[in-house]
C-alpha cells in the first residue's frame, strides 16, 4: 500500500467500505449526482437491533489497498455499487458482463453488490432482481436511498455472521494465520505447530474479531478483544499486529469518548453500545465526563458477544482507554509501525488519526510531535501530485491544532511543488491558489484596512517574500492586474520595512506592470470567487493633515442679520448643556463654521511628505466628495526625496448647493489610481470635513483711481480686499473713484456702502468719507461683465489747534501780530523742514511730530441670484490710508465785543506750518497771506449764534446715554455750526482746503459767541437802536422809547423793572449824568415788564423830551431793588444795547 488516505480518522475503524463506480460510459455530472444521493446514507439503524452500521463510500479505491483488509477490516471493500447507463436491451448483456468484471476486481472481499441501471425500459427492466435496480432516467429514481439502505442491511447480515463465526470458533481446527501482503514470503517454512506460532495466530485473530465487532456496532466487545489481542501479540513480539491492536483499542476508545467524531465535521454519531449491555452503557454514561475506564463483567456478555470461556481468559481487564492513555497507545503503535519499512502508509495514517484526536483534546504541542514524525516518514518515490497532497494535508493538520505559521509553511511548500522544474506543465493557478491560502498563517490579509489595524504582526521578511511570490505567480498566470494589486499592497503595507534599494526595485516593477495594465480601485474577483479589495496608496505621499480653507475675504458669504440659523439642537429641550457628547469620529463629520459658494473655486490644504528615497511624481491628485455635485480640478505634484511636510492645495468647484463632505482624495502614482478615504486614515488630522455650500452669488471686482497702499492698515484687524493710500494736507478733500465690475455669473441686485474709521488717537471733525449712492443704485441690476462707478470724497479735518508746543502765549495785548521775532520760542519750536529731508521721514516726525495718519474701511455689501433668495450676501472691503500733512494751526482764540450786541469779533492766531506760502480766507473777510512758519492774527466779525436751533436729542436717547457723552455731542454740534459759518479756507499753490475751529473753541469762547436766550430790542422814535446806530430826534419833540423782550429760553422769566438813565460821554473819560435840565421823561423813567413765557415777548413803552441839542446816551439797567429773577439769571442774558441819540435843532418854521 503506497498511497495513504490522509482523510482517515479514528472513527473510520467502525465503518464498512463501499465502492461506488461507474460502468461503461456515464456522464460525470450525472454520476456524481447519484453518488451524492448514495453517500447521504452514511448511517443505518439495523432493524431488530439497537446497533448502527456506518458506511464509508469511495468512488476510487486501489485494489492493492484491499489486500490489507485482514490487517484492518475497515480497509476491506465489502460492498460495490455500480452505476451504468443502458439505452436498449441489446446493450444489457454487455453491461451485465462489465458489472461482473468489476465485481471480480474486489470479489474476494465483497459481501454484496448492487447495479443501478438508468435508461433501460421494457421486459428486462420489469424483472425483479435483488442485485439490480432499473430506473427510467437519472431524474426519475425516487427510491435510490431506500435501495442503498436495503443494500447496507444485507452487508450487515454478512458482517454479523462473519463476526459470530470467528468469535465463537471453538473447534479443534487450527486458527489461520492472517497476514499482510509483504509478510507472506516471510512465513514460508515456519513451524506451524509451535506454541509461538499458535499464539501469533490467536492474537491476530482476536484483533481481527475486534475489528469486526467494532464495525458491527459492538463497542464493548471490540474493546475486550483488542485487550486480549494486545496481550497475546505482545507475548510473541508480533509488533506490526500489536501496533494494529493498539490502534484498534485507541479507535474504539476515541469512538466512546468523542461521539461527535474527530474529523472536524459533526457526524452526529452516537456511542455504539451492544444490545443488552445496559449496565455497561450506564457505566459509560456515568464515567464519560471524567472516568477514564469502564470495566466489563465477562459473565454479563450474551450469546451475541464472546463466549464465557473466552472472556474468562482475561478476567476483569481494563476496557476503554482514557484520553491520556489513548495518546500513549497511539505513540506505542506508531513506534511499532516504524519498525517496518513497508508499513509507512499505516504509520502515517496513524499519526494523522492521533493528531485529530489531540486537536479535539486541545493538546497542540503533542500533536505537533506526531506531525513532525509524519513529515519524516519515507513513503518511497512519490509523484509530484502525491507530494502536493501530502504537504497540503500537513498544512491542514497544523492549522487544525492552531500552528498557523507552520501550516502556512507547508502550504507554501505545496504551492512551490505545483511549479517544480520536473513538472512539464507547471500549475501556476494551483500555486497561486495555495499561496493565497498561506496568507492568514503569515498574519497577512489582502484587505489593507484590516492589515493596517494595530501594530505590525508577523515576520516582515517572510511576508515580503510571500507577496513577491504572489506577484510572480500571477504574472505567470497571465494576469498582470493581480500583479499590480499585490505590488500595490506590498508598497502600502510594507513600505516602512523595505530598504531604500527594495523601494526602488518594487516601484520599478510596479511601473513595468502598470504600463501593461494600469491599477485602479475596482474589486478583483478570482475564478474561485475570492474578491481582492482595492489598495489605495495612501502612503505615496503620506498625508498628515487635511484643512478646508475659507474663501478669500472678498468672496466669503454672510447671512443677513435676523436670518441666522438656529444652532441649538432640536434634540434637547435645554438652552445650554455643559455635557458635551461626542466621539472621535465626530471630528471628521462636524460642520465647519464658514461656508462655500456654488460655482466658486474652493480650496483644501493637505500637508504631505514623500517617504521614498527618490523624487515622487504624483500625476493626478484631486478631492473626493459626497453630498453635492463637485468638479474636482486635479493637480500634479513632484515631491523631493524624503521631503518634510509640504503644503499642497487641492481645488474644485461645487456645482450644486447643499452640505458637501470632503471624504478623501485620489492620486495616481506609478500608474496606480487610488481613492484614499479619510475614514480609513485615522492618523490624518482634520478640523472637520463637512461644509455648507450655499447657492451662487455675484462676484465684484474693485478698482480705484488712487494707488494701492504699500502697507496694511495698522489699527485694523479686518482682512481687506484692497487698500489705497493718499497724502493730503489737513483740511484738504480728495476724490476717490471706485469702479465695481461684476465678474461672476449672477446679476448684482443689491448694493450697500458703509464706512468705518479705524481706531485712531487723532480727533476727526466732519465726515472722513462721503458719497452719493443713488446714481450707482439706479444702474442695478448689474449684469455679468458690467461695471458701475462710485465717487467718494476723502475729506480730512483733524484738530487745527496748535498742541502743547504751539499754545505758548504770544503775550500780546490784542494788537495784531504780523510776524514773530527770530529769537521767538515759537519759531524755535516750529523750524521749517529742511528741503533735503523727505516728507514724513522719521527725523521730521521726531522734530515736529506733524504727519498724522487717518485710516478707514469702506464696505461694499452686495447680493443677487439664488444666494440672495436664501438671505446671503458678500462684501468687499477697501482700506483707505491717508497721511495728513499739517496745513495751518490756530494757536490762540479769543473774542472781542462788536459794535452791536448781537455780534462779536473772533480773534484767531493762525500759524502756517507748511514750507510754502499760504493764504487763509474766511466768509466776508479779507484774505490773509502767511509765509512759511509765520503766525498772524485774524479778526472775524460774526453774528452770535442761536444754538437753540440745533436739533435736540430725544428723551429716549437722553435717558440711556452717558451725560458726559451728551455734553460732548452738544459742544461738537455748536462748534461745527460756528466752523461752517466762518467758512475758513486755505490755499497752498494748487492745493486748497478747509480749516476748522472746532477743536480750538473752549467753553468761554462758546459762551461769548452764543446769542443770549433773552433778546432785548430797543426802538427809539420808531427806529431800532444798537451800539453802532445813532437815533435822530428834534429838540422839544417827544421821543417814543420802546423796550421789547423776547424769551427764547425754556422757562418763563420776569417780571423785570428797568430804569433808563441818560448821560453824556465827553470822550475823555468823563461821563455826565446830571442832565435834569437837558432831558426830561414824559412819565416815569422806570419800565416794568411782566412775566414772559417761553417763545413769547413783551414790550414796555415810554417817552423822552430833549431840551437841548447834543449827543445823548441812554443806559438801561435793572433797578437794584427789582423783584423777580433778575439776580438769578446770568448777566450775559441782560445784554441791553447802549442807545445813542442825537438831538438836533428843530427847524424854524416859515412865518414864525
Amino acid at each position: 500500500m503506497s498511497i495513504p488516505d490522509y482523510m482517515q480518522c479514528a472513527e473510520d475503524h467502525q465503518t464498512v467500505l463501499v465502492v461506488v463506480q461507474p460502468v461503461g460510459i456515464v456522464p460525470e455530472d450525472e454520476f456524481f449526482r447519484i453518488y451524492k444521493r448514495i453517500t447521504s446514507v452514511a448511517q443505518v439503524s439495523i432493524r431488530d437491533s439497537q446497533r448502527n452500521l456506518y458506511i464509508r463510500y469511495r468512488h476510487h479505491y486501489l485494489p492493492e489497498n484491499n489486500e490489507w483488509g485482514d490487517f484492518q477490516t475497515h480497509r476491506k471493500v465489502v460492498g460495490l455499487i455500480s452505476v451504468t447507463t443502458c439505452g436498449s436491451a441489446k446493450e444489457w448483456p454487455q453491461t451485465s458482463d462489465r458489472f461482473h468484471c468489476q465485481k471480480d476486481v474486489f470479489g474476494a472481499t465483497l459481501y454484496d453488490s448492487r447495479l443501478l441501471v438508468f435508461g433501460l425500459q421494457g421486459e428486462i427492466a420489469e424483472q425483479q432482481r435483488t442485485d439490480v435496480a432499473f430506473y427510467p432516467s437519472y431524474d426519475d429514481c425516487p427510491d435510490v436511498e431506500k435501495r442503498v439502505e436495503d443494500f447496507v442491511e444485507s452487508i450487515f447480515i454478512v458482517l454479523e455472521s462473519k463476526r459470530l463465526d470467528r468469535a465463537t470458533d471453538k473447534s479443534g481446527d487450527k486458527i489461520p494465520l492472517l497476514c499482510v501482503p509483504f509478510e507472506k514470503k516471510d512465513f514460508v517454512g515456519l513451524d506451524t505447530d509451535s506454541r509461538h506460532y499458535k499464539k501469533r495466530c490467536q492474537g491476530r485473530m482476536r484483533k481481527h474479531v475486534g475489528d469486526l465487532c467494532l464495525q458491527a456496532g459492538m463497542l464493548q466487545d471490540a474493546l475486550v478483544h483488542y485487550h486480549m489481542a494486545v496481550e497475546l501479540l505482545r507475548s510473541v513480539n508480533d509488533f506490526l499486529w500489536l501496533g494494529a491492536a493498539l490502534e484498534g483499542l485507541c479507535s474504539a476508545s476515541v469512538i466512546f469518548h468523542y461521539p461527535g467524531g474527530t474529523a472536524g465535521k459533526a457526524s452526529g454519531r452516537e456511542p455504539s453500545l451492544a444490545h443488552g449491555q445496559g449496565q455497561a452503557a450506564d457505566a459509560g454514561k456515568r464515567h464519560r465526563p471524567g472516568a477514564q475506564e469502564v470495566l466489563i463483567d465477562p459473565g454479563a456478555l450474551t450469546a451475541n458477544g464472546i463466549s464465557a470461556d473466552t472472556s474468562s481468559e482475561i478476567g476483569r481487564a481494563k476496557n476503554c482507554l482514557g484520553p491520556e492513555d489513548i495518546i500513549e497507545k497511539y505513540k506505542e503503535a506508531i513506534s511499532y509501525y516504524g519498525k517496518y519499512k513497508n508499513a509507512g502508509v499505516i504509520e502515517l495514517e496513524a499519526c494523522v488519526k492521533a493528531v485529530r484526536v489531540l486537536a479535539i483534546q486541545k493538546r497542540a504541542m503533542e500533536a505537533s510531535e506526531f506531525l513532525q514524525n509524519a513529515v519524516y516518514i519515507n513513503l518511497g518515490q512519490l509523484s509530484e501530485e502525491e507530494k502536493i497532497q501530502r504537504y497540503s494535508i500537513l498544512s491542514e493538520l497544523y492549522h487544525l491544532i492552531g500552528f498557523h505559521r507552520k501550516s502556512a509553511f507547508f502550504k507554501r511548500v505545496a504551492a512551490m511543488q505545483c511549479v517544480a522544474p520536473t513538472i512539464p506543465e507547471p500549475g501556476w493557478r494551483a500555486c497561486y491558489k495555495l499561496l493565497l491560502e498561506t496568507l492568514s498563517g503569515y498574519s497577512l490579509c489582502l484587505d489593507p484596512k484590516d492589515f493596517s489595524k494595530g501594530s505590525h504582526r508577523g515576520w516582515a521578511a517572510v511576508q515580503v517574500r510571500l507577496l513577491h511570490e504572489l506577484v510572480y505567480a500571477s504574472r505567470r498566470m497571465g494576469n498582470p492586474g493581480l500583479s499590480v494589486r499585490h505590488l500595490s499592497f506590498l508598497l502600502q503595507t510594507m513600505l516602512d520595512l523595505l530598504s531604500d534599494q527594495e523601494k526602488k526595485e518594487v516601484t520599478q516593477s510596479l511601473e513595468n506592470y502598470t504600463s501593461k495594465c494600469p491599477g485602479g480601485m475596482e474589486v478583483l474577483t478570482l475564478p474561485d470567487g475570492l474578491k481582492l479589495p482595492p489598495v489605495p496608496l495612501s502612503k505615496l505621499p503620506i498625508v498628515r493633515s487635511v484643512k478646508l480653507l475659507d474663501l478669500p475675504v472678498s468672496l466669503r458669504p454672510h447671512k443677513q442679520k435676523g436670518l441666522l440659523e438656529n444652532n441649538m439642537s432640536s434634540k434637547s429641550p435645554f438652552i445650554y448643556s455643559p455635557i458635551i457628547m461626542h466621539t472621535r469620529g465626530e471630528e471628521r463629520t462636524k460642520k465647519i463654521e464658514f461656508r462655500w459658494v456654488q460655482g466658486d473655486v474652493c480650496e483644501v490644504q493637505l500637508m504631505v511628505y514623500n517617504p521614498m528615497p527618490f523624487e515622487l511624481r504624483v500625476e493626478h491628485m484631486g478631492l473626493l466628495t459626497s453630498g453635492v455635485e463637485f468638479e474636482a480640478l486635479p493637480a500634479a505634484l513632484s515631491l523631493p526625496a524624503e521631503s518634510g511636510l509640504y503644503p499642497v492645495t487641492l481645488v474644485g468647484v461645487p456645482r450644486t448647493a447643499g452640505n458637501i463632505n470632503i471624504s478623501g482624495y485620489h492620486t495616481s502614482v506609478f500608474g496606480v489610481t487610488s481613492d484614499c478615504l479619510l475614514d480609513g486614515l485615522p492618523s490624518v488630522r482634520t478640523s472637520g470635513c463637512v461644509v455648507e455650500v450655499i447657492p451662487s452669488l455675484p462676484r465684484l471686482q474693485l478698482s480705484t483711481s488712487l494707488p494701492r497702499s504699500a502697507h496694511p492698515l495698522r489699527p485694523s484687524k479686518e482682512e481687506l480686499s484692497s487698500s489705497v493710500s493718499v497724502q493730503l494736507f489737513n483740511g484738504e478733500t480728495q476724490q476717490l473713484t471706485i469702479t465695481l465690475e461684476n465678474i461672476g455669473s449672477e446679476d448684482l441686485e443689491t448694493l450697500e456702502v458703509t464706512s468705518k474709521t479705524c481706531n485712531t488717537k487723532e480727533k476727526l471733525f466732519g465726515e472722513f468719507l462721503s458719497w452719493d449712492l443713488e446714481e450707482a443704485v439706479s444702474q442695478l441690476p448689474l449684469k455679468p461683465g458690467q461695471s458701475v462707478t462710485l465717487t467718494v470724497n476723502v475729506k480730512v479735518r483733524l484738530d487745527f489747534s496748535g498742541g502743547e508746543n504751539l499754545l505758548q502765549d504770544l503775550n500780546d495785548d490784542g494788537i495784531s501780530v504780523t510776524g514773530l521775532p527770530i529769537s521767538s520760542p515759537l519759531r524755535q519750536v516750529l523750524k521749517p523742514r529742511a528741503e533735503t529731508k523727505p516728507l514724513g521721514s522719521e527725523s521730521s516726525k521726531t522734530d515736529y511730530n506733524h504727519v498724522k495718519t487717518l485710516e478707514a474701511v469702506m464696505t461694499f455689501k452686495y447680493s443677487g441670484g439664488a444666494g440672495k433668495m436664501e438671505g446671503y450676501y458678500r462684501d468687499l472691503s477697501l482700506g483707505v490710508h491717508v497721511d495728513v500733512e499739517p496745513s495751518v494751526f490756530f494757536t490762540r482764540v479769543s473774542t472781542l465785543p462788536a459794535t452791536r450786541t448781537r455780534q462779536c469779533h473772533l480773534l484767531l492766531d493762525v500759524f502756517n506750518s507748511t514750507e510754502h506760502e499760504l493764504m487763509v480766507s474766511a466768509n466776508n473777510n479779507q484774505d490773509l497771506v502767511l509765509h512759511p512758519s509765520e503766525c498772524q492774527r485774524m479778526a472775524i466779525q460774526v453774528a452770535k449764534f442761536d444754538f437753540h436751533t440745533l436739533p435736540q436729542p430725544d428723551q429716549e436717547a437722553v435717558r440711556y446715554t452717558n451725560p458726559k457723552l451728551l455734553e460732548e455731542e452738544r459742544l461738537h454740534a455748536q462748534a461745527s455750526m460756528i466752523s461752517s459759518t466762518l467758512g475758513i479756507t486755505w490755499n497752498i499753490i494748487s492745493f486748497d482746503g478747509e480749516a476748522s475751529v472746532e477743536g480750538v473753541l473752549n467753553q468761554l469762547v462758546l459762551e461769548h459767541l452764543q446769542l443770549a436766550p433773552l433778546q432785548w430790542d430797543v426802538v427809539v422814535n420808531g427806529k431800532p437802536c444798537d451800539c453802532d446806530i445813532i437815533a435822530d430826534c428834534k429838540v422839544g419833540d417827544a421821543v417814543p422809547l420802546e423796550v421789547k423782550l423776547t424769551n427764547r429760553s425754556k422757562n418763563a422769566v420776569g417780571p423785570f423793572a428797568l430804569t433808563v438813565v441818560p448821560f453824556q460821554d465827553y470822550q475823555n473819560g468823563v461821563q455826565n449824568y446830571d442832565l435834569q435840565d437837558a432831558v426830561t421823561f414824559i412819565g416815569s423813567n422806570t419800565f416794568y415788564i411782566d412775566m414772559v413765557k417761553p417763545t413769547e415777548n413783551s414790550a414796555c413803552m415810554g417817552a423822552l423830551l430833549f431840551l437841548y441839542t447834543g449827543d445823548f446816551y441812554l443806559n438801561i439797567k435793572f433797578q437794584d431793588d427789582s423783584a423777580g429773577q433778575g439776580k438769578e439769571l446770568p448777566p450775559s442774558w441782560f445784554g441791553l444795547p447802549s442807545v445813542h441819540i442825537k438831538a438836533l435843532e428843530a427847524p424854524i418854521e416859515a412865518g414864525a
